[in-house]
């Protein structure tokens, strides 16, 4: 006997994952750092011999300005045939990724050619892997497609695949493959959709945190797994494609934002960069929900940035009835506070459901389980309809009210959907689950809280949800759960997919390049894991929404009931002798 991976591939999966990070629109300077220059090319000359590639050079010089100029041996392999059957009349696609390089002809077509020629941005994170492509000459997001990251199968978050890098002799190796081999499928499946060349693809911009960064790079990621959290390098890269074995892209070159520091990553920076709190006069708050929360507080004065480690509960595992997003998930949930009876919204239908609708339509419904969004609302709305107290505990059939809540081995449950008497399947919120989102959701706000006391503030101006998570979160029931400082409801914002956006920025504008690094430079890193007040600000966390801090804009709309919950065992009541609820 011995321990077996089992993977179960996409396709075979019955629902397929939904991979929310599509492109946010956005205005976008156009400059990319490849641009197409024509040119006409002296002929050559029996008396005056010089190489037809010294001639190109010299053309792309009088004509444009070229001082410095390299070519590929590919280019050169095609360049006399191209030069003759085009009557000495060329395109050049030059880069000019890399300041600190030479320029660089990346392929010629014969006469006049105005594109289009392609880029793609890339968010790669812990749990998805997302892509854009864009036309370089116009802006255009052409396509937005995503996957699962498949190194999920070494650890569903970071430090888990930092252990699985230190406890295995390959597995750093294993880990790299692994997701170079996914970004590369993902890049041939979405260039074939497309029905594009992958040879006309010449720039690349990639975001991620900083283990994903060094597992991208073939970098054991040990040292981010314990203090001082040491990089092995901060700094912006300029790479080829190739070097990454994405061979699908041979023209490519390769753009990694800088990443701040520690454990946040050029995905902050790229959140920073879509988002400009340096410019702001308010005083923001960004949270990049998920796995790995990043946090970045301040205006145009100064700049603070921390990683949470929030784990995957967001994303619905540690959950018991909890999946990723895909159809059928539950994603939307409201209780009355009078009836205590629950309707929802699944992933794929419109309707709110509730029991007279399921008694009808559950079966072709196919629903599943519950996803993150769809967890949060459901445990802010059992708060406030006084299912379950500040600690989190469930109350009891004879405390509640409610058939609903049910005793669930020591503890208590709240049933969502029973479809149980029609072989459906038996959705419910138990204590274990909330004491997950309470961990979770309570790493965030420390994270938070954390930086707020180094600005010496107690309130911010206002707040943005950015990240695939992040823009399907309600700012209310993210308030009711703590997950965030109090703000004005109206002040709580959603960016989206930032950190791709930001990505999308650095690949179609090579100024912006410039920006981040000089904002990276300025952003002060806060350590949460050296810092004491930070255990002090989770432990207060944990209470539904907070045990010290007060959420005053919170209370303007919002009654909490005052209510506490003793688990005594004569307080409960089975559900055995009770109709099931659906």
């Amino acid at each position: 006997m011995c321990d077996v991976i089992v993977d179960v591939p996409p396709e075979s999966q019955v629902h397929k994952q939904v991979v929310r990070k599509d492109a946010e629109k956005r205005d976008i300077t156009l400059n990319p750092s490849t641009k197409l220059f024509y040119v006409e090319v002296e002929q050559p000359d029996i008396h005056n011999p010089s190489g037809d590639l010294d001639r190109l050079l010299y053309a792309l010089k009088k004509q444009w300005g070229f001082l410095d100029v390299t070519v590929d041996i590919k280019v050169l392999q095609y360049l006399q045939k191209i030069l003759r059957s085009s009557n000495w009349k060329v395109t050049c696609a030059v880069n000019k990724s890399n300041p600190k390089a030479s320029s660089r002809i990346e392929k010629i077509w014969p006469g006049l050619f105005n594109g289009p020629i392609y880029g793609l941005a890339v968010d790669l994170g812990s749990t998805t892997i997302a892509l854009h492509i864009c036309d370089l000459l116009n802006g255009k997001v052409l396509k937005s497609s995503g996957i699962m990251n498949p190194q999920i199968r070494f650890g569903e978050d970071l430090m888990s695949r930092v252990s699985y890098a230190m406890l295995n002799p390959q597995g750093t190796l294993e880990m790299t493959n692994a997701v170079r081999l996914g970004l590369n499928d993902l890049i041939i499946e979405s260039i074939k959709s497309l029905e594009i060349e992958a040879d006309d693809f010449f720039e690349m911009t990639i975001v991620c945190n900083p283990i994903m960064h060094h597992l991208l790079l073939g970098i054991d990621p040990t040292e981010l797994g314990q203090a001082p959290f040491a990089l092995a390098t901060s700094q912006e890269l300029y790479l080829r494609a190739m070097n990454l074995d994405l061979n699908s892209l041979p023209n490519t070159n390769v753009y990694i934002l800088p990443a701040i520091a520690g454990h946040v990553g050029a995905d902050a920076a790229a959140v920073a960069l879509a988002e400009a709190p340096n410019e702001a006069e308010e005083i923001t708050l960004i949270i990049d929900v998920g796995t790995n929360a990043e946090i970045i507080l301040g205006n145009k004065n100064q700049l603070l940035a921390c990683s949470s480690p929030t784990g995957p509960a967001f994303e619905g595992a540690q959950i018991s009835c909890g999946q990723r997003a895909a159809p059928g998930a539950i994603e939307r949930v409201e209780i009355d506070p009078e009836t205590k009876e629950a309707r929802f919204k699944i992933i794929g239908c419109d309707e709110w459901l509730d029991s007279a609708v399921l008694s009808d339509k559950w079966k072709c419904l196919n629903i599943t389980g519950i996803c993150g969004s769809g967890i949060i609302e459901a445990i802010a709305e059992m708060r406030t309809a006084g299912i379950i107290d500040s600690s989190g505990l469930i109350g009891s059939f004879d405390q509640v009210g409610s058939e609903r809540c049910i005793t669930d081995g020591r503890t208590q449950s709240y049933i969502i959907f029973d479809g149980q008497k029609n072989d459906g399947p038996l959705i419910k919120i138990t204590n274990g689950d909330i004491r997950a989102i309470q961990l979770a959701k309570a790493a965030l706000y420390a994270g938070a809280r954390l930086l707020m006391d180094q600005m010496k503030i107690e309130k911010v101006d206002k707040i943005v949800l950015a990240g695939a998570f992040g823009a399907h979160i309600s700012a209310k029931h993210a308030l009711i759960l703590g997950m965030i400082p109090d703000c004005p409801l109206d002040k709580v914002s959603s960016a989206g997919n930032a950190a791709g956006t930001g990505a999308r920025i650095a690949l179609l504008n090579s100024k912006s390049r410039e920006q981040v690094t000089k904002l990276v430079e300025k952003i002060i890193k806060v350590e949460t894991a050296m810092e004491p007040r930070f255990q002090e600000h989770f432990i207060a966390a944990t209470a539904i929404p907070n045990s010290i801090h007060k959420f005053p804009e919170l209370e303007k709309i919002v009654t909490f009931p005052k209510i506490t919950f003793n688990a005594k065992k004569g307080e409960r009541r089975t559900r055995s002798s009770r109709q099931s609820r659906s």
